[in-house]
C-alpha cells in the first residue's frame, strides 16, 4: 500500500508510509520505494488504518447466514464479539419453543450447537470474512440448566452451568456475559452469577455484562457488576454503558466518576454506540421509558414493522402499552437516551466502540450498517469530540488489549494485516431509521487477514476469517 497517511491505532499523530503485507501480517512500514509488491495498491490522500474490532455484536447467527458479513466489512470491521447480553447460540440444543429473548440472534433454528466446539467448528468449516471471538451467554446456560427460568438456579444448576462454562472457555472462548435485565436472566441472583462465573480466573476470561438495571438503579447495577469481577477475579466490561429515560438524562458524569473510582482498584473496561435510541426485543418497561419506539419486527403483526408504535395504538384504539402487548414477540427501537451523556461516554478515554447491532427483523437499527462511519465523521470530524487518532484508538488498540486479541489493532510488523482503508474528509455513515441498510461513505478498502473482503463498494467474496480463539488469537 503505497502513499497513505498511517493511523496506526496506538492514538498518536498520523504519518506518511508505505506498508507492506506479507502471508497475512504487516511485514514492513515506511518508505518501501525500492520494495516491490506482488499487487501494488496506490492509496494517496487516504488513511490507513487497523481494522476495526466490534466489542458488542449480536452477529452469532449473521456469520453463519451470511458469513460476507457486509453489515460489518462495508464499516470497516474486521473482527466481531459474539455472545454478548447474555446470549449466545452455543451451548444449547433446545428441547422447547425459546423465549422471544433468543430471537435476538435468529430463528429458533439456528440453536443447534451443544458446545461452543461444534458451534466454532461450523464456522472454521463455512469461514466468514471477518475474524470472530466468543463470548459465553449466562441466559444459554440457563436454557439448558434449568426448567423454569423465572428463578434463581440452586446450586446443582450453578455448579452444572459452571461446568458448561469451563468446557466452553476451554474450547477457546475468551469470556462470560450476562444480560440482567431481561427476562431470561433477571431472576439470577449475584451468588448464581458468581458461582456460574468461578472458571473464569482460571482461563483468564472476561467478564462483560449488560447490567441489571439501565432506568432505577444504574449505580447500583455497576455496583453489583464490579463485585462480580472481583468475586470471580475477571475483569468487567459494562456493555452499551447508558441511562434510559427522561429521569437519567445527565447521567453521565456522575456514573463515570463511579466507573473511574472501580478502574482505580480493578480491571474494568465499558463500550458504547453513537445514537440515542437503542433496540432490543418489545419490552413493556422499555416501551415506558422511550420517547418514540418504532418497531422492528413482530409475528403478530408482521406489517407493523417499520411503524411508530403511537401510530399503531392509535389505529387500534389501546394505549401504547396494550399495542405493545398485541405485537408480541417482536422487537423494537427506543428513543430513551440523551445526546449529551452519549457524547461524555464517547469522549471517555476507556470507552470502546460497540455497534450492539441486530441483524434480523424486516427493519432494522441503522447501528447495524454505521457505528463506526459514525464515530469517525459525525464525531470526530465534523463535531471536534476527538481526533481521529483517538477515534480509531478508541475502535483497535484499545479493544484488542480489553479482549485479549493478541497480534491485533495496531499498525505494527508482525501484526496481523486486518486493516480499513477511508477517506478521512469522506466518511460518514448513511444508513438512517429509515433507510437502515445503506453502506457507510468514504470507506475505499477493507483487508482480513491480508485479503480484501470489500472493495470498491462491494463485498469481494473472500472470507478469510477465523475463530480468534483465546490465547490461540
Amino acid at each position: 500500500m503505497r502513499g497513505g497517511s498511517v493511523i496506526d491505532g496506538s492514538g498518536q499523530a498520523r504519518y506518511r508510509a508505505d506498508v507492506a503485507i506479507d502471508k497475512g501480517r504487516i511485514a514492513a512500514i515506511g518508505d518501501l520505494g525500492r520494495t516491490v509488491g506482488t499487487i501494488e495498491r496506490d492509496v494517496t490522500g487516504l488513511i490507513v488504518a487497523p481494522g476495526f474490532i466490534d466489542v458488542h455484536t449480536h452477529d452469532d447467527g449473521l456469520l453463519l447466514v451470511d458469513p460476507a458479513m457486509s453489515p460489518k466489512a462495508s464499516q470497516g470491521v474486521t473482527s466481531v464479539v459474539i455472545g454478548n447480553c447474555g446470549f449466545s447460540l452455543a451451548p444449547l440444543l433446545p428441547k422447547a419453543v425459546l423465549p422471544q429473548e433468543f430471537r435476538l440472534l435468529g430463528e429458533d433454528s439456528i440453536y443447534r450447537y451443544p458446545t461452543m466446539e461444534r458451534y466454532f467448528a461450523a464456522l472454521e468449516k463455512t469461514p466468514p470474512a471477518t475474524h470472530v471471538a466468543a463470548l459465553v451467554g449466562h441466559s444459554t446456560l440457563r436454557m439448558g440448566a434449568l426448567r423454569d427460568l423465572d428463578r434463581a438456579a440452586t446450586p446443582a444448576e450453578c455448579a452444572a452451568m459452571s461446568r458448561a462454562l469451563d468446557e466452553c472457555l476451554g474450547a477457546g472462548a475468551i469470556g462470560f456475559s450476562t444480560g440482567l435485565e431481561y427476562p431470561t436472566n433477571t431472576a439470577a441472583s449475584t451468588e448464581e452469577i458468581v458461582a456460574v462465573a468461578e472458571p473464569l480466573a482460571a482461563h483468564g476470561g472476561l467478564y462483560v455484562t449488560h447490567t441489571r438495571d439501565y432506568v432505577d438503579d444504574i449505580d447500583g447495577a455497576m455496583e453489583e457488576a464490579f463485585e462480580i469481577g472481583r468475586r470471580a477475579k475477571a475483569p468487567v466490561v459494562l456493555s452499551h454503558h447508558q441511562g434510559d429515560g427522561k429521569k437519567n438524562h445527565g447521567h453521565a458524569a456522575r456514573t463515570l466518576a463511579r466507573y473511574d473510582r472501580a478502574a482505580r482498584a480493578q480491571p474494568v473496561g465499558l463500550d458504547v454506540y453513537p445514537y440515542t435510541a437503542g433496540s432490543t426485543t418489545i419490552m413493556p418497561e422499555f416501551v415506558a421509558e422511550a420517547e418514540r419506539v418504532l418497531i422492528t419486527w413482530s409475528d403478530a403483526m408482521p406489517q407493523a414493522a417499520g411503524r411508530d408504535l403511537d401510530d399503531i395504538a392509535r389505529e387500534l384504539e389501546l394505549d401504547r402499552q396494550e399495542a405493545a402487548q398485541r405485537l408480541l414477540p417482536g422487537g423494537a427501537i427506543y428513543f430513551v437516551l440523551d445526546e449529551g451523556d452519549v457524547r461524555r461516554i464517547l469522549a471517555h478515554p476507556d470507552a470502546m466502540i460497540g455497534s450492539d447491532g441486530l441483524p434480523f427483523g424486516r427493519k432494522v437499527h441503522p447501528r447495524l450498517w454505521g457505528t463506526f462511519p459514525r464515530v469517525l465523521g459525525h464525531y470526530a470530524r465534523e463535531q471536534g469530540l476527538f481526533t481521529l487518532e483517538e477515534a480509531v484508538r478508541k475502535m483497535t488498540s484499545l479493544s484488542a488489549a480489553r479482549f485479549g486479541l493478541e497480534g491485533r489493532g495496531r499498525i505494527t510488523p508482525g501484526f496481523a494485516a486486518d486493516l480499513v482503508v477511508f477517506d478521512a474528509g469522506r466518511i460518514i455513515d448513511r444508513a438512517t431509521y429509515d433507510d437502515p441498510t445503506r453502506p457507510a461513505a468514504g470507506i475505499d478498502c477493507v483487508l482480513v487477514a491480508g485479503e480484501a473482503v470489500w472493495d470498491g463498494g462491494r463485498p469481494t467474496g473472500a472470507r478469510p476469517g477465523r475463530v480468534l480463539r483465546h490465547g490461540r488469537a
